[in-house]
């Protein structure tokens, strides 16, 4: 009718602040994104202290084998500065994905390394140390590979409370988060130091009659052809043990009070494993109903 002005096209729909054609920038956008200023993820605060985390795993890894006391001190270095980068990444706003999964990754490596030694130092028990690797793995993969895919690229530590309660507590709660998972390693640091100090776990510490008297000749235990190659159980080692005069009392008193929250750890994983299943499974139902799958048999 005349007169009557045309309706307004609505304005196209903009995704993550920019319009797109096809899929792709406009030369606006482009022209946009050259002037702005950008920044390096990778030397974010948090991202470096993850980096010095990476290299003092490593160093106490060197050590781990037949300096305990060192290997102990790097290694818990380490997994404090775990708590630090979360500091920092709230501090100065730099939170990020590769962050987060810097930090997944650290924690489940240096873990896993410290629980292979443990394995090779109580052969009786690698069976269980290698189930727990396996468990942790599993479990926190299967949890960030679940809240990427189905939670909108949201973080691994937004568990909402309709899921689970006790997940929900464990990372939105810091001081949980940050006993958990402290009181973890220290369980596994305390029977590293048990693997040097105690007959009770380690009967090689025992002295027997056979052993060889320590001389300064090359190839003795004392003077090994490799320091680095040397095996964990070796004479070298556990004559190292003796020298260094090693005690057994606080690692057992450590292990003791940390025990609990390891096994409660444990069982976080499991539920961990479970739930991200589960949801993973409504994901993949609800994406076959929508194909109209399973198609029914005429």
């Amino acid at each position: 009718m005349d007169g009557v002005r045309p309706r307004k096209q609505p304005a196209k729909p903009a995704y993550g602040g920019e319009q797109r054609l096809n899929g792709h920038a406009t030369p606006q956008d482009r022209a946009a994104a050259s002037t702005g200023s950008t920044e390096n993820i990778f030397l974010f605060w948090p991202n470096i202290i993850g980096y010095s985390r990476i290299v003092l795993a490593i160093a106490s890894l060197y050590y781990m084998p037949l300096h305990p006391r060192t290997c102990s001190a790097l290694y818990s270095v380490s997994c404090l500065l775990d708590a630090l980068d979360g500091v920092a990444a709230r501090k100065f706003n730099q939170s990020t994905r590769f962050g987060a999964v810097l930090d997944m990754v650290t924690d489940r490596c240096t873990t896993s390394c410290l629980l292979v030694f443990l394995s090779s130092a109580f052969p009786r028990w690698a069976l269980l140390f290698q189930g727990l690797i396996s468990l942790d793995f599993a479990s926190h993969y299967m949890h960030m590979y679940a809240t990427l895919a189905m939670g909108s690229g949201q973080s691994h530590k937004k568990v909402d409370q309709s899921r689970s309660r006790l997940l929900h507590l464990y990372y939105n709660n810091r001081a949980v988060l940050f006993i958990f998972c402290a009181l973890n390693e220290l369980f596994f640091i305390a029977l590293y130091l048990l693997s040097f100090s105690s007959p009770m776990l380690s009967p090689s510490l025992l002295p027997t009659e056979k052993s060889a008297p320590a001389t300064s000749q090359p190839g003795n235990p004392v003077h090994p052809s490799s320091m680095i190659f040397a095996t964990p159980g070796s004479a070298w080692a556990m004559e190292l043990a003796r020298a260094n005069k090693m005690e057994s009392f606080w690692p057992w008193v450590i292990a003791g009070v940390s025990s609990p929250v390891m096994v409660g750890k444990q069982i976080l994983n499991v539920i961990q494993l479970v739930k991200a299943s589960k949801w993973l499974a409504e994901g993949d139902s609800q994406a076959r109903r929508a194909q109209g799958l399973p198609k029914k048999q005429k």
